[in-house]
């Protein structure tokens, strides 16, 4: 017996009541009477930046003004001329580290919660998390009331990797201190077109 199931069978040994699984039918999800105005509640929340844009802005433009100073950005989305460096593109992720602004798109948001769907549409995904700035492209009619909705919705595609991201990355595990960016972006800017 190896040694995982060693333990795993010492802690069964110890279990001296069993409950069954509570039953989910008669579980109400929660429907928004505005997704999209739930979402943007609750993105900010999440420390999100959203920005609403219209389709005929020039993103490239928006991108430059809200990051100024931004000398490396990546992305492999076709309509961004401004990317220094493409996912695509790069022989490692190491490639991706200092990446000032990781601009990727977002299939659709969740009203509950803020978070939005990135699946993997880039050879190295590291982008989504070594950026100091995330931009994530958002149309703002892809919006989804709650988790439910979206796990009935959540593809995959090609690369078999997708992820839910809501607002920057923050910890206050050590001393209580708020920490941003910690073990991804520091700020993540939603561009709902």
């Amino acid at each position: 017996m190896s040694s995982k199931q060693d333990i795993l069978g010492r802690i069964r040994a110890g279990i001296r009541e069993r409950y069954e699984m509570p039953s989910l039918a008669d579980l109400q999800a929660t429907v928004f009477p505005d997704p999209l105005e739930a979402f943007i509640t609750a993105s900010l929340a999440a420390g999100s930046k959203v920005v609403e844009i219209s389709p005929s802005s020039d993103i490239n433009a928006t991108v430059r003004e809200l990051f100024p100073d931004a000398k490396v950005i990546a992305s492999n989305l076709p309509e961004i001329n401004i990317a220094t460096i493409n996912p695509d593109t790069v022989g490692s992720a190491q490639e991706l580290n200092g990446t000032d602004v990781g601009i990727i798109r977002g299939s659709f948001g969740v009203a509950e919660n803020g978070c939005f769907w990135i699946p993997q549409a880039m050879k190295e995904k590291a982008v989504c998390f070594i950026s100091e700035n995330l931009v994530i492209l958002l149309p703002k009619t892809e919006i989804v009331n709650n988790m439910h909705e979206a796990y009935r919705r959540v593809n995959l595609g090609d690369y078999g990797y997708g992820t839910f991201i809501s607002g920057p990355s923050k910890t206050a595990d050590i001393a209580q201190t708020l920490v941003m960016g910690a073990q991804a972006a520091r700020s993540v800017t939603v561009l709902l077109v």
